[in-house]
């Protein structure tokens, strides 16, 4: 399993699925998301990644972090899974993806566990 990390997030590739999960409670402002963008791109080498993403540990999100991550966002990514813990949580991120339209596959899920199912059959074209 590959990994890499700072002292916010951690990124892994298993199972063909890349995986990051906030180490704590966490705000992103665009100094750290520029350096959170740089470790995924690190790990993905150039390559799409299917992108299974827990925001559970995502506290709150600066407006200029928010700006940068919707136009800078989804390089090397070919799909994306939320994973939120709350339904006030999954609520907004479903109004985001209604009022945005995203490039590539994405969805919001409160397991890991489905995320990666949905991940891994859209990886093999299901």
């Amino acid at each position: 399993m590959e990994k890499i990390e700072n002292d916010a997030i951690c990124f892994w590739i298993e199972d063909g699925i890349l995986h990051s999960e906030y180490k704590y409670p966490f705000t992103m402002t665009i100094d750290n998301s520029l350096e959170i963008y740089n470790l995924r791109k690190e790990i993905s080498k150039g390559v799409p990644q299917y992108f299974c993403y827990d925001i559970s540990n995502l506290k709150s999100m600066t407006g200029e972090a928010r700006k940068y991550g919707e136009k800078h966002g989804l390089f090397d990514l070919a799909a994306s899974a939320i994973i939120v813990n709350s339904h006030v949580t999954m609520f907004i991120y479903n109004m985001f993806l209604k009022l945005h339209k995203v490039e590539i596959p994405t969805k919001a899920f409160y397991s890991k566990s489905e995320a990666v199912i949905w991940l891994k059959q859209l990886k093999q074209g299901k």
